[in-house]
């Protein structure tokens, strides 16, 4: 039995990681890498193994950093089955269309300065196109259900755990035979416990082996109400300066909880009922729909919504802008209203024409409320950046900024102590975090038995 890593090691995104047994070969997720040129590259490059030879893939969820690579996996030779839950096999459709959609887009915006020099390299090719993500959804199979045991072999099975961390997202357990009875444990990624929207993490119990992420391995988040009451208050600064508030917001679970809250200050009188919200990204409206479809995944407050007949996700005052021209409008606005677009980090989508237009006004805001990977844009802004580079435009940061982490959809350090110490794991390989994180987390479970992998490396288990 053999494990090896194919991406998020000792870095945050691109998720894949590779298990053989009982003879047959298992991917777990497929992932994109996000941030700059160098990691197009990365996503471009050679698997580090044959596409051919996957048998199945079981998808954890459907964030474009674990599913965002499936198109190439297919255009490379993978014929096998994508195994994932209902609502991951939803939301991977809107999320992988739109990431093709954005991958033409810009491969078109590249190509036209070759075009007007007549350059003898020809037009940009997109990473993956459109018909690429159309050929991924045939390969998808059978339908995951929480703790139901699927055979993938003879002498081989998986079974999908509730990570709580977006809508559909599992922790997988792989039960092979191989050598006398092995569990192997995939986290994908962990949601934080008492979450708004979701249940709560719900590992297994007693594995062999735990290959888990450590995205927050080096920190505590805020409590929910401290993180309410502070970004209730970048609000509220921001509209009495008259200024815009601008939330680059992942599409998937940031953008309804955002929605939540928005409509939770209204009701509870710390946001004012007039306020305007803008939802500016055709995928996070896909996915809002999607969201109210799957009522099994909810915890039991957005439950009772649900039955109630409230719209969680639906503050006064909300405008979905799918088309191009809706967001275009949103340039007229001057102040006082709250955009929500994409990417959360920035990297890509119409966030970025809202910061062009924004960032270099001092009435304005910025709050960021998820993770943001080095050598993205929300990082450099994040980090303190002056200046930044967008559209090729020197834009310069004169608005406020804000980072609210305790939105996040990942656990922190001691949420991903509590589910490692339920899981229980002999042997654990800590990935899906930046090195700094894994080794601060390393250090806090005295174990021995912890691994720290790096790209292209195997173990035999």
């Amino acid at each position: 039995m053999k494990l090896s890593f194919h991406g998020a090691d000792r870095g945050v995104t691109g998720s894949c990681h590779m298990l053989e047994a009982a003879g047959r070969t298992i991917l777990i997720d497929c992932g994109l890498y996000q941030g700059g040129r160098q990691i197009e590259e990365d996503n471009a490059r050679d698997f580090g193994f044959d596409a051919a030879k996957i048998d199945t893939v079981l998808l954890t969820h459907a964030h474009l950093d674990h599913c965002g690579r499936l198109p190439l996996l297919t255009r490379r030779g993978f014929s096998g089955e994508i195994i994932a839950t209902a609502a991951t096999r939803e939301l991977a459709r809107v999320v992988l269309l739109d990431a093709a959609h954005l991958q033409e887009e810009e491969a078109r915006f590249r190509s036209r300065p070759h075009e007007r020099r007549g350059a003898a390299n020809g037009p940009v090719e997109p990473l993956f196109s459109l018909l690429d993500a159309m050929d991924v959804f045939d390969r998808f199979g059978r339908v995951a259900a929480y703790r139901k045991v699927i055979e993938l072999a003879p002498g081989l099975r998986a079974t999908f755990f509730d990570a709580g961390h977006i809508l559909g997202s599992a922790s997988v357990l792989i039960e092979a035979d191989e050598g006398g009875a092995r569990k192997i444990l995939f986290s994908g990624d962990i949601g934080n416990y008492g979450g708004a929207l979701l249940r709560d993490p719900d590992p297994p119990e007693n594995v062999d082996v735990a290959i888990m992420e450590t995205t927050y391995g080096d920190r505590l988040h805020r409590s929910l109400p401290a993180t309410l009451e502070e970004f209730y208050l970048a609000l509220n600064e921001a509209f009495q300066r008259g200024g815009n508030v601008i939330i680059p917001t992942f599409a998937l679970e940031r953008t309804q909880d955002v929605l939540f809250f928005l409509r939770e200050g209204v009701e509870q009188n710390k946001l004012a009922p007039s306020i305007q919200v803008f939802l500016d990204s055709p995928m996070a409206i896909s996915a809002t729909e999607i969201f109210r479809k799957h009522p099994e995944c909810y915890g039991a407050e957005t439950a009772r919504l649900f039955a109630e007949r409230i719209d969680p996700f639906g503050p006064p005052g909300l405008h979905f802008c799918r088309e191009t021209a809706e967001s275009i409008a949103l340039n007229s606005i001057s102040g006082g209203a709250v955009i929500l677009a994409g990417s959360g980090m920035c990297t890509g989508g119409r966030v970025r024409h809202h910061l062009r237009r924004n960032l270099g006004r001092p009435d304005s805001s910025v709050i960021f409320v998820g993770f943001a990977a080095k050598g993205t844009l929300a990082r450099q802004i994040v980090d303190g950046a002056r200046h930044v580079m967008i559209f090729g435009e020197n834009v310069p940061v004169r608005a406020h900024i804000y980072t609210i982490n305790g939105f996040s959809a990942h656990a922190d350090q001691a949420e991903l102590l509590a589910w490692r110490k339920t899981a229980n794991p002999r042997r654990t390989f800590l990935v899906h975090g930046e090195e700094e994180a894994m080794k601060a987390f390393a250090a806090k479970t005295g174990d021995a038995d912890v691994v720290l992998p790096e790209l292209g490396q195997a173990f035999d288990l």
